[in-house]
């Protein structure tokens, strides 16, 4: 978390959370959703905003969490944005190529990989020290190579008990 934050969290630390407002998408984007947006339908059936500036994708990025009741959260300044979460909190990316694979996560947070999922529609989700994260479309070529080859050999369950497995609150609106 970020120094700046940290310091507006004791000075100000009673600011009322925000729910709704942002989401995550199955490919790492993120999306701001105004009231007009958020009347308009749940995400990720209505997104909203796509956040194209870099500067601010890698402050939510760099202060990214979960409470204890799994909810995501950006943490900005002294309030709290919950995160709606189109699959899961984490969208994996590979970095490197056969034995030397790396899990990068889309905040950019390396991550180690633990165990390999298919839900119902065939999603490859990973489980890392991070957390339970989705396979990016743009990366799937490599995961099935490391499929192929043995080094991740993916369990079955469908995406509602992934989420309960790995204690994750997709719609903390409605937690």
């Amino acid at each position: 978390m970020d120094d700046i934050v940290k310091a507006a969290l004791k000075k100000w630390p009673n600011v009322p959370d925000v729910r709704g407002w942002l989401g995550l998408d199955a490919r790492g984007e993120w999306w701001l959703r105004d009231e007009r947006t958020q009347a308009a339908g749940t995400f990720p059936q209505v997104k909203g905003s796509r956040i194209e500036h870099e500067g601010l994708r890698d402050f939510i990025g760099r202060n990214y969490e979960h409470d204890a009741a799994g909810c995501w959260f950006f943490q900005n300044g002294p309030q709290r944005v919950y995160v709606e979460l189109e699959a899961a909190p984490w969208i994996w990316r590979i970095q490197g190529h056969a034995a030397a694979l790396r899990l990068e996560s889309h905040t950019g947070a390396p991550a180690r990989f633990d165990s390999a999922w298919l839900d119902e529609d065939e999603r490859l989700f990973l489980a890392t020290d991070l957390g339970l994260g989705l396979m990016h479309t743009l990366d799937m070529d490599a995961a099935a190579d490391a499929i192929e080859a043995g080094t991740w050999k993916p369990q079955h369950a469908t995406h509602d008990e992934l989420l309960k497995r790995f204690g994750v609150q997709a719609h903390p609106a409605a937690a």
